[in-house]
């Protein structure tokens, strides 16, 4: 009986046990789920927050340009009431602020002032013109009656005969500060051809030069009326102000001009330190009224600029940023170097010929190799950068300006206030660091009003060198990522873009297709680019997961089946042309599925690809990535509209790369090539397509070998013009 009951315990015992066993079991099971199912629903959660953040940025973007676009729409409503000036309407969007009531500001449009009879005779006799521009009337007489003035007008409106003709009508002379010594020079070689007595101040001065400036400055019969200095000579030398607090106390100060104002903001895009301490004219000169000028200030660099100058309230007038003569356009640079400076030495030579140009670089040795390369191609090219001795820097610069020589190959260096007026093109071999820039540095084309051409070359790799150069500048990377999104743009007008940037509202008919995206209004197509996207973040995924970093050359070979085979067998390739498979890169970072990350050594700055902060959405199976390309023209096929194949069809229906040219401009190029190739096409076969998809004058190269030549040897030829103002008969 005792064995019995000891024996039903144990069983008992273990029965319980077995039961527990059986429910822990039960319940880690369960619990295993629920965890999974919590991090799915966090994964959710993240991905739904990242599509909020999405969504808030886009309502901040559209709230602010509201914002914008009623204000201006405020003013255009002020702007037609009846008691409006002729030359306050002629400005789109000319303002003055509001320490002034409008009555009041117009009243500086008028002639009878006391000094209006002599500004009148300067105009022509000095100035040699007829009558004034929009706003230059208003800005001189704001000007003579002693009042502090920000003026933002265009590149080529003539914003330096705001200053100039005061300065001639007013007893003493007045102190300009410009930043680059190009520009004194411009405004100095100007001045004396029209009898204007100016002169400048800089680090290259002679001493003795600089004695007879510095005694003029305090000599009531001294000729000079303009007096050009650096900032650097304003921060250093004591001996300057010393004479300028002199000529102050004697009434001799008339007035103080700071060309290129936006240089004192470090929000704006060419800051320069000295600037900063320009203040101290203020300061120390109360009385003196200061005018500052610039073509590319925001209103919250203009803000910025009127602390550091210790300017309160000043007035500010504001003139349309657009210039009806200049034609905007972007091209695809080619990868091959021969290739793009052949590309623009046949515009030099065909559509420029004979023509006065600039060809803006990105560095001193790109100025130096592709002036040398221009001229391997019988194009009279010069280089100009900030490391030439100053003299051959002058040489150059006159001998532009006078016609002796036809192109300008020139960093940055070679710049603000250029005042040629017959440029008939400037050209960008390289994107400017931000759109600001491009917009200066382009508006030295066209000053004469006759129609300029300004145009940039747009390559994947350029992008990030310039990237590694403003990565320490306030908001550089933002303004690089604006400019190139300006670049990679196909279905907006490019002064819509531009506008944005200019707080200013953009009707597109204005620009009467003197863009590339307005003359060719519907030649692109959007394109679902999230297959795409989700395969180049596999990429990155995998090199992180490895510990490798990835540059955007090695993200492209690698997208493209290039490098290690092990790493293949891991992704998806792409069957996208080069082109095309970069252009997907850009937008994937303009969007933050990638962003970059930055590497420092002391000698050099490192640009890699990393995931971007939306990168997580692609994983979700509902949302999309999408881009506009471009269905005709550089950087894609080239067929016309209504009979247009994708670059991904053609080599499924063909089995082969193809290219379409129209015969006789083939027959022209074939003479370009070598001997070799010369032979070679004298045997190509042709062949036409069905009209219905073809028009008959366009020749379908399908033979393989031809196929494999023109792949070859097509980047090395000059086939940009053809494909520029002859658009494929459709």
């Amino acid at each position: 009986m005792n064995e019995n009951h000891t024996i039903t315990q144990h069983l008992t015992s273990w029965l319980l046990s077995e039961q527990i066993s059986l429910r822990n079991m039960d319940y880690g099971g369960r619990s295993s789920d629920v965890q999974g199912e919590l991090d799915s629903v966090e994964a959710e959660l993240e991905l739904v927050e990242l599509q909020i953040a999405d969504l808030l940025q886009k309502q901040t973007e559209l709230t602010t340009r509201k914002n914008a676009l009623l204000q201006e729409l405020e003013e255009a409503c002020d702007a037609a009431q009846p008691s409006s000036s002729s030359s306050s309407s002629s400005s789109k969007s000319s303002r003055a602020d509001a320490v002034m009531s409008k009555q009041e500001m117009q009243r500086f449009d008028s002639t009878d002032f006391p000094w209006s009879k002599e500004v009148e005779q300067h105009l022509k006799d000095s100035f040699h013109l007829s009558k004034f521009r929009p706003l230059q009337l208003r800005a001189v007489n704001l000007t003579l009656s002693g009042k502090d003035l920000f003026l933002v007008m265009p590149t080529g409106r003539g914003k330096s005969l705001c200053y100039q003709l005061p300065a001639v009508c007013s007893k003493g002379f007045t102190l300009v500060v410009t930043p680059l010594v190009s520009l004194m020079e411009d405004q100095i070689m100007y001045l004396k051809s029209i009898d204007v007595s100016a002169v400048m101040l800089n680090a290259s001065s002679s001493k003795e030069h600089a004695k007879t400036v510095m005694a003029g400055m305090t000599d009531p019969k001294s000729p000079f009326k303009l007096v050009y200095v650096t900032p650097e000579k304003i921060a250093k030398s004591k001996l300057l102000m010393s004479r300028l607090e002199k000529a102050y106390n004697a009434n001799l100060l008339s007035h103080i001009a700071v060309d290129e104002v936006h240089c004192c903001s470090q929000w704006g895009h060419d800051f320069r330190p000295d600037y900063k301490l320009l203040g101290i004219l203020k300061r120390q000169f109360p009385k003196v009224p200061l005018l500052g000028l610039t073509a590319t200030a925001t209103s919250s660099v203009l803000k910025d600029c009127e602390k550091i100058l210790c300017v309160p309230q000043p007035i500010t007038l504001t003139a349309s940023f657009n210039r009806t003569n200049l034609y905007y356009e972007v091209r695809i640079k080619d990868s091959d170097i021969d290739a793009s400076i052949s590309d623009i030495a046949s515009l030099i030579k065909n559509r420029y010929k004979d023509q006065s140009g600039i060809v803006y670089v990105f560095s001193q040795k790109d100025a130096e190799s592709v002036s040398s390369e221009l001229q391997k191609r019988d194009i009279l090219a010069y280089p100009y950068h900030g490391n030439m001795d100053p003299n051959d820097k002058s040489r150059v610069h006159r001998k532009w300006t006078s016609n002796k020589i036809q192109v300008v190959v020139a960093t940055v260096a070679f710049g603000m206030g250029i005042d040629k007026p017959d440029v008939r093109f400037v050209i960008h071999h390289t994107i400017s660091k931000s759109i600001e820039n491009y917009y200066q540095e382009s508006g030295r084309a066209g000053r004469d009003d006759s129609p300029a051409d300004c145009i940039v070359y747009f390559g994947f790799s350029d992008i990030f060198r310039i990237s590694t150069m403003v990565v320490m500048e306030n908001v550089g990377q933002q303004k690089l990522r604006q400019m190139v999104d300006y670049c990679q743009n196909v279905d907006r007008c490019r002064r819509s873009l531009m506008a944005v940037h200019f707080d200013e509202v953009w009707d597109d008919e204005g620009c009467n297709q003197m863009c590339d995206t307005c003359r060719h209004a519907k030649d692109f197509t959007s394109v679902d680019i999230t297959q795409y996207g989700r395969q180049v973040v596999q990429i990155v995924e995998l090199a992180a997961s490895m510990e490798e970093k990835l540059t955007p050359l090695k993200l492209v070979e690698a997208w493209m089946g290039k490098g290690p085979a092990k790493r293949r067998k891991m992704i998806q390739t792409t069957t996208l042309p080069r082109l095309q498979a970069e252009a997907v890169i850009v937008r994937l970072l303009l969007q933050e599925y990638l962003r970059e990350d930055f590497s420092f050594t002391p000698y050099t700055t490192y640009f890699y690809v990393k995931l971007g902060r939306k990168a997580p959405l692609l994983k979700s199976q509902t949302h999309t990535v999408s881009m506009k390309m471009r269905t005709t023209g550089s950087g894609s096929a080239v067929v016309s509209k209504g009979c247009s194949l994708s670059l991904q069809t053609v080599p499924l229906v063909f089995n082969h790369d193809i290219i379409v040219i129209e015969e006789g401009d083939f027959k022209t190029q074939a003479q370009l090539w070598p001997k070799l190739n010369q032979r070679l096409y004298r045997n190509i076969s042709f062949f036409q397509i069905s009209q219905t998809l073809l028009p008959s004058k366009l020749l379908w190269l399908y033979f393989p070998l031809c196929a494999l030549v023109l792949k070859t040897a097509s980047p090395r030829l000059p086939l940009g013009d053809m494909n520029e103002n002859r658009r494929v008969p459709g």
